[in-house]
Formats: C-alpha cells, sequence, structure tokens
C-alpha cells in the first residue's frame, strides 16, 4: 500500500465528508493505493456516525472510536499502529491541512529520501494572541532546546516512512514532539 492519511479528531463532524472526498479524489487522481484511517478521540457530535456512514461508502477508509478524550498523541499513536502505507501522513481534521499537499509529501519521503516531513502553517486562521503569538513562542524554543529547525513543530500535517511511526510511542502532549522521538529513536 501506498499512503495511509491518520486523521485524528473530535467533533469534526461537519467537514468529515468533505475531507474524505477531498483525499479520496487526490489518490485516486494520482493512482495512489491508500487507507484513511479516522480516529475519533471521544466526539460528543456524530462524528462517529460520520465515519461509519463514510466507511460503508468507501471501505477504504477505517475508523477507530475512543469512548473519551484522550487527546491527539493518542489517537495519533493508535492510527500508527494500523497504519499499513509505505508513506504514513497526518493531518487535521478540519481543513485547515489541504490533502493536495499528498503527492509532493510522499514525493519528499519516497524520492527525495526524508524519514519525515513537516508541513508549516505560513498563514494562520487561529486567535493571533491566544494560537498564533504562543505558538510562534513554542516553535523558536523547541528549535533551540532540539537542533532541529522545523518552522512548525505543531502543523498537523506532516509525512513519516512506515517504519519511523513503527518504533516511536506517542502520548501525553508528545505529539508536538514526535520530530524529536523519531530523530532519538
Amino acid at each position: 500500500m501506498d499512503i495511509s492519511v491518520v486523521i485524528p479528531l473530535i467533533d469534526e463532524a461537519e467537514s468529515l465528508p468533505e475531507l474524505e472526498a477531498w483525499i479520496r479524489n487526490v489518490m485516486e487522481q494520482n493512482f495512489f493505493t491508500y487507507e484513511i484511517i479516522m480516529v475519533d478521540d471521544g466526539s460528543s457530535d456524530n462524528s462517529w456516525k460520520v465515519i461509519q456512514e463514510l466507511h460503508s461508502k468507501n471501505p477504504l477508509l477505517k475508523g477507530v472510536k475512543f469512548q473519551r478524550n484522550y487527546g491527539k498523541s493518542a489517537a495519533l499513536n493508535e492510527g500508527f499502529k494500523l497504519a499499513k502505507g509505505e508513506v504514513v501522513i497526518t493531518m487535521d481534521a478540519d481543513l485547515q491541512d489541504s490533502p493536495d499537499e499528498i503527492p509532493e509529501l510522499r514525493k519528499m519521503i519516497l524520492v527525495d529520501g526524508f524519514d519525515i516531513v513537516s508541513g508549516w502553517k505560513k498563514k494562520r486562521y487561529d486567535n493571533k494572541i491566544s494560537k498564533n503569538i504562543p505558538s510562534k513562542l513554542f516553535n523558536a524554543a523547541t528549535r533551540k532546546v532540539s537542533g532541529i529547525y522545523l518552522h512548525d513543530f505543531n502543523c498537523g500535517l506532516k509525512a513519516y516512512k512506515n517504519k519511523v511511526v513503527k518504533c516511536i510511542e506517542v502520548y501525553g502532549e508528545m505529539h508536538r514532539y514526535i520530530p524529536l522521538l523519531a530523530k532519538w529513536s
């Protein structure tokens, strides 16, 4: 299998049909074999029902349902365990990450030889004071301490060689540090 797309989510029922269609379209246009793994992290809306409906129309979409909210790290960890694709791509369910980036991410892993590729939200749609400024400070501090230069450690859009995600365990708030965990493993 070419690609596994792992999508951790909570209360994203409205965006899931559009996201699934967009991913499916990109995969079909590029003739990729794929799976989509949506991990419902204890949603209180109809996200799980939507995932079940999407699966009935597209059996390449798989769903995992947590009974309560365990956090993004636990959701990613579960998705990583299930991922069978040669390249594992993570993205958020809120449609801020573009599935149109998938072919280039795959190329950077398989052709250019990177183990990890991290996206970068150049234009953020979040609140400037509560999200943007703290994110910039976090990224600067993490770059300085780790020696790994990434623009945006928090960006949900990332690509990995499958063997990378199979050798790490993500828990707590560690999803922000997956590049560090991968480097150290």
